[in-house]
């Protein structure tokens, strides 16, 4: 004691001491921790090397502070114990390092809070992790593994509910048991599994659907079509037909009788599967056999290819050959009367034409040559008769200029010439058969897309032959090729043809035969389609009055029994009126048979 005053505990050098750390902790509380003031923003990040270090210094804290509670301080007289450190009042005071057990002035260094109730058992500090770009991707990387094993154990989960409902049934009562016996023995434990876990009733807002992969296929346009098989860089598509037609006029003669004919009729075409250019090839082949009635055994065929090919500068050109075998129709104006089979007429044509496009104007030029050839004539008693003088080739060249006033409307107008030219120069009879072809035509290209496409066209067309003697053949030149739908399924269609018929009957320059056709198509079901066509020809002989007049009607039905097979059926009728002796017939025939195709 001193001046009346009592000692303290610390005595005076404490007092100091303490003084000095009250002045210090005020002036540490008014400046940020360092912990907290850490932003590597500002002042850039820490190594990993120093932040180990720091860990592993306070782990060695931690476990010192600990044996020092577990180890009981020895007794001794108060008088002779050390002064005891100074602790701090205020919560986040910050003792002096020369207090501090282990003290190396670390930045890491936290204030303490001894008012804190978990201080007792601090939580480690979990090291930092560097702020990288390939840090973030293995977070994202571990974020999505853990998403696809948690949908896992869901599959697995909603699998084992069925198994584990009956289990669940039957342990019901067992499970009431356990529950009862856990509330006797005081506990707060509930009576919960690891199994029980799976017996949960799934949420039904997580139960497994459907897979979103089984949307609903767009059904076909047409499901019985022809599938066609693949050749190289074509599809082909073959149809066979094979049936029986009664007839009562076996070759459509004045003559003709009735007759049950076999026959069979093999159609194809083939596109091509090009990313620009285009080919397309089409054939048929048409068998008669006589199965009773009145002798017929013929065949005829025609096979056509198209080339389609993108020029540069606008330009595309368009090429086209075929070959064709008929014989000759026993009501043709060169028919020979008392023969046992008509001569084979054979044609071979083909074509090369170029357009161009510039703006609205459309040009066009092109340029065929087709060339007929006929075999002899067979009579009954056995001869023949040669047809040579009847082989001529015909050459034309056809320039159409066309503006486009619409994209659906495209009016155009074009001039034809050509050279007629007869293997022989003279026929049987002395007549100079060959002959120069001219002709004009003004007409409408309609393209609307599946609604109506097409064009028609209406001039004049003549032929003058070499041979004096004998008129020109001359006369209105229609075409058409139309093609209408009013609606799906419906299929209207419209063409017109006409033609010069050269002959090499004596006195006489030939004719003009005009034909028309107008068909409809109507799909009933999916696998039952109905057709039907009226055809007119008109033919006009040139330096005779006469003409021929021939009207036909047919009707008919197909019926698919899958997409590779069906039946077909068909009735026609034919009736050729003319005011030339011994030309008129009438011709009835039915069809039955049935069509496969690929």
């Amino acid at each position: 004691m001193s001046g009346g005053q009592p000692e303290t505990k610390f005595g005076r050098k404490g007092i100091a001491v303490a003084a000095l750390l009250m002045t210090a902790s005020a002036l540490a509380l008014l400046r940020p921790a360092p912990a907290f003031s850490q932003e590597t923003e500002l002042r850039g990040e820490v190594s990993e090397s120093a932040i180990l270090a720091d860990q592993q210094r306070k782990a060695r804290q931690m476990r010192a502070q600990g044996a020092q509670n577990q180890t009981p301080p020895p007794a001794s007289p108060a008088l002779d114990a050390p002064a005891a450190t100074y602790q701090t009042a205020s919560p986040g005071a910050v003792t002096d390092d020369d207090q501090a057990a282990g003290a190396t002035g670390s930045i890491f260094d936290q204030p303490q809070a001894n008012d804190d109730p978990l201080a007792a058992n601090p939580t480690p500090v979990k090291p930092r992790r560097p702020s990288t770009a390939k840090q973030r991707a293995d977070d994202a990387k571990a974020k999505a593994d853990a998403k696809t094993a948690d949908k896992k154990k869901t599959r697995k989960k909603t699998g084992d509910t069925t198994d584990s409902t009956a289990t669940g049934a039957t342990a019901a009562s067992g499970d009431q048991t356990d529950a009862a016996t856990a509330d006797d023995d005081g506990g707060n434990r509930r009576a919960v599994t690891i199994d029980s876990v799976d017996k949960q009733k799934l949420d039904p807002g997580q139960e497994r659907t459907a897979s979103i992969g089984g949307q609903k296929v767009k059904p076909e346009d047409d499901p019985f079509a022809a599938p066609g098989i693949k050749v190289g860089t074509f599809v082909f598509r073959p149809t066979l037909e094979q049936g029986f037609t009664a007839t009562s006029n076996a070759d459509s003669s004045s003559t003709g009788k009735s007759a049950v004919l076999s026959e069979t009729n093999l159609r194809f075409s083939a596109t091509s599967d090009w990313r620009e250019n285009s080919a397309l090839i089409t054939g048929y082949g048409l068998f008669r056999n006589t199965v009773s009635g009145e002798k017929i055994n013929d065949g005829q065929g025609r096979i056509e290819g198209q080339l389609n090919v993108d020029l540069d500068n606008e330009l595309r050109a368009i090429a086209k050959l075929g070959y064709e075998a008929a014989p000759e129709s026993a009501s043709s104006p060169d028919a020979i009367a008392g023969v046992n089979e008509q001569p084979l007429r054979q044609t071979v044509d083909g074509s090369l034409g170029i357009e161009k496009s510039v703006g609205k104007m459309r040009y066009a030029l092109t340029g065929s040559i087709s060339h007929d050839f006929y075999g002899d004539a067979t009579l009954t008693d056995g001869t023949s008769i040669s047809q040579k003088d009847r082989d001529n080739t015909l050459y034309t060249a056809t320039l159409r200029t066309g503006y486009q006033i619409s994209p659906a409307l495209t009016p155009f107008a074009e001039v034809e010439t050509g050279r007629r030219v007869y293997d022989l120069r003279l026929d049987t009879d002395g007549f100079e058969r060959s002959s120069t072809r001219l002709g004009a035509r003004a007409g409408l290209e309609l393209d609307m897309g599946e609604k109506l496409s097409g064009e028609f066209s209406a001039g004049w067309l003549r032929e003058a032959i070499d041979d004096s003697r004998l008129p020109a053949v001359a006369g209105p030149s229609i075409d058409a090729d139309l093609k209408w739908s009013p609606e799906r399924g419906t299929t209207i269609g419209l063409t017109g043809k006409t033609t010069v018929e050269t002959t090499t009957t004596a006195g006489e320059s030939g004719d003009v035969l005009y034909s028309g056709r107008l068909t409809g198509e109507r799909q009933i079901r999916a696998n039952l389609t109905a057709n039907a066509a009226l055809g007119l020809d008109w033919r006009h002989y040139t330096g005779i009055d006469g003409h021929d007049r021939i009207l036909s009607a047919e009707a008919g039905l197909t019926w698919w029994l899958n997409r590779y097979a069906g039946l077909t059926t068909r009735v026609r009728t034919e009736k050729l009126t003319s005011n030339l002796p011994g030309r008129d017939y009438v011709a009835n025939s039915i069809y039955l048979g049935l069509k496969v195709q690929r």
